[in-house]
């Protein structure tokens, strides 16, 4: 007789009180079944201890690892072992779906573990932390992880909402990355259990940051838009670049093409040389902007012929130097710039000789 497959039901306790609570997630959490929390520490979780709630919460889990990724992966582990005996429960706060790393983990090992993950929903702290700071996100908006945002995939003319600033430490990590992107004293908001009787939201400057707010697993960082043109932003650039080659832009910019463009990037790439022998830095930044200017030119060129993008660009110099560099990216060991010079002729090499093939 073949074993009956349990399966794990994921709810979602949404991002405030019990009011918050979807009556579906309501009914499931009051069904008699075993219930996981991955956290104790949500608004509606000590509601739902005063109606009788029996449950178990990971928040020990926590203390035991120095890396949140060894945290989820445990949590997953004893969700799947616990389920090879009953159906189970497992609630988290917000929605299953956003900011989430055990669901994702769930679901990517559901089918090697043949354990059915059922999804029963939830509100996402995200609607409830717009209502609180008051605005419609309808021009865009970016989500992103306090603990791993760098300053490079911010779009600062989107809103921005950081997630899983919890602490002084990841507060001031977080305010240092956006200081590279915003200026010092850009307003932010720092907000507290979004949408809940608790609820609580301070706009302050930007490198105030991490200064003399209660920070806890609820509270997330709201990053208005810049109004001004961010110039140190790539998009931006390009955006320009598109601009002075648009019909109504700059006439000897339209009138170029990869041929003529030949001489300037010649030019510009001798001024970078006289540049560095003059240890002259300010004018090596110039410089390198005037190459960058011919590189960007080309682009865009080659995206209006529908030949090629900056993108592809990117893509065929990131895949270089990935494929270049073994010892960094791969298995093999390199000791000394003698031997990576070597790697990268050999490997080199052996990609004109598939080019002849």
């Amino acid at each position: 007789m073949e074993n009956k497959k349990h399966s794990i039901t994921v709810a979602g306790l949404g991002a405030g009180d019990m009011g918050q609570l979807p009556l579906g997630v309501y009914r499931q959490l009051k069904a008699n079944r075993k219930i996981f929390l991955r956290t104790k520490e949500h608004p509606a979780v000590s509601e739902l201890e005063r109606e009788g709630m029996k449950y178990t919460a990971f928040d020990d889990v926590y203390e035991r690892h120095d890396q949140f990724e060894a945290v989820y992966e445990e949590i997953v582990e004893i969700l799947f072992r616990e389920a090879e005996q009953e159906d189970i429960l497992y609630a988290v706060p917000g929605h299953p779906f956003v900011a989430e790393r055990t669901v994702q983990l769930l679901l990517e090992q559901s089918a090697a573990k043949q354990t059915e993950i059922k999804i029963a929903g939830g509100h996402s702290f995200i609607d409830a932390l717009f209502a609180s700071v008051r605005v419609d996100p309808i021009e865009g908006f970016q989500l992103v992880d306090g603990i791993a945002l760098k300053p490079h995939d911010i779009r600062t003319n989107q809103h921005l909402v950081v997630g899983q600033v919890y602490d002084t430490l990841t507060a001031s990590e977080v305010k240092l990355a956006l200081m590279e992107k915003y200026p010092d004293e850009h307003r932010v908001a720092i907000v507290r259990a979004a949408g809940s009787t608790d609820e609580a939201v301070k706009w302050l400057k930007l490198y105030e940051l991490d200064r003399g707010f209660e920070l806890d697993n609820l509270t997330s960082v709201y990053v208005p838009p810049l109004k001004e043109q961010d110039l140190r932003d790539f998009a931006e650039l390009r955006q320009i670049i598109a601009a002075l080659r648009a019909p109504d832009g700059c006439p000897w910019n339209r009138a170029q093409t990869h041929l003529s463009l030949k001489k300037y990037l010649v030019e510009e790439c001798g001024e970078v040389l006289s540049a560095i022998d003059n240890e002259d830095e300010d004018n090596l930044v110039e410089e390198l902007g005037d190459v960058l200017l011919q590189v960007l030119l080309h682009a865009q060129i080659g995206e209006e012929e529908g030949m090629f993008t900056i993108e592809d660009v990117i893509e065929g110099l990131a895949s270089k130097m990935i494929r270049r560099h073994p010892h960094v990216f791969g298995n093999v060991k390199a000791e000394s710039a003698e031997e990576v010079a070597q790697n990268w002729e050999r490997i080199k090499a052996a990609e004109k000789q598939e080019k002849r093939e």
